[in-house]
């Protein structure tokens, strides 16, 4: 089972959430599908957690690339407004770099899909680990449920690793391909870890510094997490 196609079993097997009338920006993006399985039990198991309180329960990880694509953008525009020349002033050219707006998965070549499923498929199981706790009764979960959606031995395996790998952020920043990438990974475990927890928080600090977000764009980012 590739990446892709365990991304996707994880965001199928949630309950569908497409009447609610609680509509985030992720649900604009994403169609409104809950996110369950595999993927609601290491992100809702977590002391007690419900996923009900994230903007994940209306959206799906596919929706973050075009919300955090927008944030990022918002911002760009942001910080080209505030630095444009005073009146009377020469005007100098301040125009950010362009980048386009993120293509959805389906249009993406084979290989930059899997690897981009895969690094959102390792941020946020390196976020939903932040707290340093996934006790045997968790992997036990887990591994129960990939069995349910047919995971093969590979796809069960490289799960295992990663729920045994030490949390890293300078690798799970190292996927981030360009800006809005980076600040997709950020968004994801933003909408995952508890902030009040002083590991999370040092998690988050640790991911956003290896991912050099500027401190704008990432409180822009939580701002907009926390509104969702």
């Amino acid at each position: 089972m590739s990446a892709f196609s365990l991304l996707e079993q994880l965001l199928k097997s949630g309950m569908p959430a497409a009447g609610s009338p609680q509509r985030s920006d992720l649900g604009k993006y994403a169609g409104g599908a809950a996110v369950g399985g595999v993927l609601g039990l290491l992100l809702g198991s977590k002391r007690g957690r419900s996923m009900g309180g994230t903007a994940l329960k209306y959206g799906s990880v596919a929706a973050l690339g075009a919300l955090a694509w927008k944030v990022y953008q918002d911002h760009q525009a942001k910080q080209t407004a505030a630095a444009a020349p005073a009146p009377g002033r020469a005007p100098i050219d301040i125009t950010p770099p362009a980048y386009a707006a993120p293509a959805s998965f389906a249009a993406l070549p084979a290989p930059q899909l899997e690897a981009h499923s895969q690094a959102m498929l390792k941020a946020l199981i390196a976020a939903a680990k932040a707290d340093g706790h996934m006790d045997e009764r968790e992997r036990g979960l887990v591994h129960a449920e990939l069995q349910r959606i047919e995971a093969d031995a590979a796809t069960r395996a490289w799960v295992d690793a990663e729920l045994a790998r030490p949390v890293e952020p300078a690798e799970v920043a190292a996927a981030a391909t360009g800006p809005e990438m980076a600040a997709e990974i950020y968004l994801a475990s933003v909408l995952v870890v508890d902030q009040t927890t002083t590991m999370e928080r040092a998690y988050l600090d640790a991911l956003a510094r290896e991912l050099r977000l500027a401190p704008t764009l990432k409180a822009d980012l939580e701002a907009r997490a926390a509104a969702a």
